[in-house]
């Protein structure tokens, strides 16, 4: 046993140093793996055992998954996957010549590339020039990006064609899993078209026939994303009538992504603000702020919640201090903070210069309009703040602690204050001054009484409206119909509890 224990230990380091010498295979590049994966998932590897109903959710999970790779995609390794994986020879053969344009022929392995099968590669070409796409609008190069985004467009408007007269063929690709990527197209073209007014304009009659072809599709991504694109479209030019036709007579599909769905509540809460909307703005505003994502999207969160902000000081309301304090949003909310400090003030000269010190500011975030709104409710602020302060105060004092030009405006807005509801007051003109009359106590009056009546009400109502239901079970009159028609049977008689709660168990799970 001694003898043999040293030429083990020699077998084991010449084994160790063979290893350390033979690197194994090179490493795959990330984008040609995630495209391996791709293909391995809709079933183009022979050794998928799973196959899917719905590819256009595989292709939904696997983009969010393939977003690193995307991330550090340059020219260079996208056109070295392009080489790699797409046939030259197949039916991405001119989207691959679009991806190696700019380079050169990839220098391939002596061996034969192994190109995707066809239940991918359709696929892995779109994605493939949506990153290409992105690469060029992050250069600020738009005119190749614009060009680049229509011509993709037009290749995957061929495949969908192909594939619809291929339906009957269970064997090829099907048209589904495209729409994903061709409703990211959509969205990458409007971002580039955004840099220039007439490239937008010309894109309005086509987005809204691609709106129309998606709904007789049922491609549901494309449907929400350009209904969200256009709306967009039309807010940056100011056509907020035709942007509320668009939201009146448009329907949102209920199976859309929640990031779609988050756009499409931000748009439709800045149309209805803009239209003097402002609780359904602020019931949008806030849903689209609860359903968007807190790891992501911190440019779109700080948009919306601007425009809440704003909505909340219009109907009257301060909202909290510590939205402002966010540490990721407290430099951009800073300007917000200082308008909704003025505001809580009522002063309208210290208003007046907080809009005038963030004007630019403001009219970048496209919510100088709606601030600009804002003076009448500094008015009442300041009036309501004056009510509770003096029983009695003269028309002077009080143009001078709002920052009114004279007395005379000051009786023209505390006498439209008293027309609304907002004072409790009188107005004596020949003498100059205001009378606010005493606050009446709520707990004197019979007020308490009617809402705790009004809260009786509806919790016996509620019992009562619960005992009629225990009292009669639904479908309680198809067992009295068969006994009277002589058709009951005795088998749901003679089982047990037991038996019946399975039964029930088993109903629910059918329905669900």
């Amino acid at each position: 046993m001694t003898a043999d224990e040293p030429k083990k230990e020699a077998e084991s380091t010449v084994d160790k140093k063979e290893k350390e010498e033979d690197p194994g295979p090179p490493p795959i590049p990330p984008l040609e793996a995630a495209a391996r994966r791709l293909d391995r998932l809709l079933g183009g590897d022979a050794k998928t055992i799973h196959s899917y109903t719905n590819p256009a959710k595989v292709i939904r999970r696997w983009l969010g998954t393939a977003s690193g790779a995307a991330s550090d995609a340059t020219m260079e390794k996208i056109s070295s996957a392009a080489a790699s994986l797409l046939n030259p020879e197949g039916a991405c053969a001119e989207g691959g010549g679009l991806l190696t344009v700019d380079e050169k022929m990839m220098d391939i392995d002596d061996e034969k590339p192994k190109f995707l099968t066809a239940a991918s590669e359709r696929e892995v070409e779109v994605w493939l020039l949506t990153l290409k796409i992105r690469i060029y609008w992050k250069e600020n190069n738009f005119s190749e990006a614009f060009k680049l985004s229509q011509k993709t467009i037009d290749i995957v408007s061929k495949h969908i064609d192909t594939a619809t007269r291929n339906v009957t063929n269970a064997s090829r690709p099907t048209t589904s899993s495209l729409f994903p990527l061709l409703a990211r197209l959509y969205r990458y073209r409007s971002l580039v078209a955004d840099s220039n007014p007439q490239m937008a304009m010309s894109l309005r009659g086509d987005m809204i026939k691609s709106h129309s072809l998606a709904s007789l599709r049922r491609d549901v991504d494309s449907q929400a994303t350009l209904l969200n694109l256009m709306m967009h479209d039309l807010l940056n030019v100011s056509q907020v009538e035709q942007a509320q036709k668009l939201l009146a007579n448009s329907t949102f599909p209920d199976s859309a992504s929640n990031n779609q769905f988050c756009r499409y509540l931000y748009h439709s809460g800045r149309i209805q603000s803009l239209r003097l909307e402002y609780t359904s703005a602020f019931s949008n505003l806030s849903q689209c702020l609860r359903k968007a994502p807190n790891n992501t999207g911190l440019g779109f969160r700080i948009t919306a919640q601007r425009l809440l902000v704003v909505v909340q000081l219009l109907m009257g309301e301060i909202p909290d201090r510590h939205i402002f304090l966010v540490p990721s949003m407290r430099a951009e909310l800073a300007p917000y903070m200082a308008i909704t400090q003025a505001v809580r003030r009522g002063d309208l000269s210290v208003f007046a210069a907080a809009v005038s010190e963030h004007a630019a500011r403001l009219q970048a975030d496209a919510t100088y309009t709606l601030i600009s709104r804002l003076a009448h409710q500094v008015v009442k602020a300041g009036l309501r703040k004056l009510h509770v302060s003096y029983s009695r105060i003269s028309l002077q004092d009080v143009a001078d602690r709002l920052g009114l030009p004279s007395a005379t405006s000051a009786e023209f807005v505390v006498a439209k204050a008293v027309r609304d509801g907002v004072l409790d007051a009188t107005i004596y003109h020949e003498e100059g001054y205001v009378r606010s009359h005493d606050l009446v106590d709520v707990y004197a009056t019979q007020e308490p009484a009617t809402a705790f009546h009004r809260r009786i009400a509806y919790c016996l109502t509620t019992h009562n409206d619960a005992v009629r239901g225990m009292r009669y079970p639904p479908d309680a009159y198809k067992k009295q119909l068969e006994s009277s028609r002589g058709n009951r049977k005795n088998r749901g008689d003679d089982k047990t509890d037991e038996e019946k709660a399975q039964e029930l168990e088993d109903e629910l799970e059918d329905e669900y």
